[in-house]
């Protein structure tokens, strides 16, 4: 199947040629017709599957082909979690709007906002948001929801996990209650099914898989090790594979400032990015990665959610996520469109328990090593002797309002292989 087959415009074809793009994925070709069509959808789709063109193409489409308004007002309104996510998104869309009468913009905290709202006075028709930022300006009457069409929910699963709740309904409340909503999640919980009760009308539930399972693409490894010992086996394996470019992943934001900190020691240059950081030091961080100045990127889940890696050859879990989810999301990262990845975890005797959630998530058992000079000698008793961890669970998120059962519809086709400072 063709891009042209889907039934986007020329202008569109020609910016995803431009791209590079050939052939659509899953998700992009569930997706696309059913939202030309009008249609509200639920869309799981993980990262890396192309779901941003896949809600991007067809809204620009729509929106081009729709009334025009004098002087440019928002009539597509993007909501994501965090502000890597929100860039590159916008990226996304300036990239296929290209050959469009059609201008975007982008607002999220962590940065001065007086650009933002220029921006916002000069008039756009595509707003890329967070939340936060988001209702920061419309409080400030530096953006209007009133001219609303398409709504979109991207990571919508994130958002909830983060605390948006209350945002996300205050939102809605802004926007026209007539409109198409087009809600994209990486999994669909409780939760999430409840908030799309609430908003969607009459959705087509679209699940796709990418071609190649994050399973089949990465090769994944467990380095047995005990906590004290993580930090000198990162460095020796960094340093004695002579690997480049390393995104590693740390639980809280204390553990990637003090890991960075011990990385720069041992002689190899790193840099964090989490929510504690500024947007400056985060842009330059993920720049000088990307350039290759930085050899070490020490990142939490939710800084990491958006950032864009093309190649990444590994990742590593220097810590493992409590929730399993999380893992996928992590080593997704790596080995994207069909080139090779290595994902390695180090696991220590008190993150066992997280290792059976993902390996339950996946399906399958992770090959488990232990390296000569880092065999384990923590006991339960040393376990036992710190705070008390949580049990392994999946995320909970504030419960949304109750709804009345939504009346979802599968696609018939086939599937193929809080914070306000975001």
């Amino acid at each position: 199947m063709s891009f042209k087959s889907l039934g986007l415009s020329e202008s569109l074809l020609h910016a995803v040629n431009k791209k590079g793009y050939s052939t659509p994925s899953p998700i992009q070709e569930k997706a696309i017709p059913l939202i030309l069509q009008g249609k509200d959808i639920l869309a799981s789709a993980q990262t890396g599957t192309g779901k941003t063109a896949g809600f991007a193409l067809p809204m620009l489409q729509l929106l081009a082909e729709g009334r025009q308004q004098s002087r440019p007002v928002v009539r597509a309104l993007i909501l994501t979690p965090t502000r890597e996510l929100a860039a590159q998104v916008h990226e996304d869309v300036h990239t296929y709007s290209e050959f469009l009468h059609l201008r975007s913009a982008v607002i999220f905290g962590g940065v001065n906002a007086n650009p933002q709202i220029r921006a916002l006075r000069n008039g756009v028709d595509i707003l890329v948001a967070t939340p936060g930022r988001l209702l920061d300006l419309y409080n400030q009457k530096a953006v209007s929801l009133a001219k609303v069409e398409i709504l979109v929910l991207d990571e919508a699963d994130r958002m909830l996990d983060m605390g948006f709740l209350r945002d996300i309904k205050k939102i809605l409340a802004l926007v026209p209650e007539k409109r198409q909503n087009l809600l994209f999640s990486a999994t669909f919980s409780r939760e999430i099914k409840q908030l799309a009760n609430g908003i969607l009308n009459h959705p087509v539930l679209v699940e796709a898989t990418p071609e190649n399972t994050t399973a089949e693409k990465v090769d994944q490894k467990i380095y047995r090790v005990d906590k004290s010992k993580k930090a000198q086996l990162i460095t020796k394996l960094i340093a004695e594979g002579d690997w480049q470019q390393v995104l590693v992943f740390t639980r809280t934001k204390h553990g990637a400032n003090k890991l960075g900190k011990i990385l720069t020691k041992n002689g190899l240059t790193a840099a964090e990015i989490h929510g504690n950081k500024s947007q400056g030091a985060r842009t330059k961080a993920l720049a000088g990665f990307k350039k290759g100045t930085v050899r070490v990127l020490v990142a939490t889940d939710i800084a990491a959610r958006g950032l864009d890696i093309p190649l990444l050859p590994h990742v590593i879990n220097y810590e493992l996520p409590n929730v399993p989810e999380d893992y996928v999301h992590r080593i997704g990262r790596t080995g994207r469109a069909g080139a090779s990845g290595e994902a390695i975890s180090l696991v220590s005797l008190d993150e066992i328990e997280y290792v059976k959630g993902i390996e339950k998530l996946l399906g399958l058992k992770l090959d488990s090593e232990v390296l000569r000079g880092f065999e384990p000698t923590e006991t339960a008793a040393d376990i036992k002797k710190e705070p008390k961890k949580g049990s392994f669970q999946r995320s909970q998120s504030s419960k949304p309002r109750d709804s009345n059962k939504g009346n979802f519809r599968r696609s018939n086709r086939s599937n193929s292989s809080r914070n306000r400072s975001n």
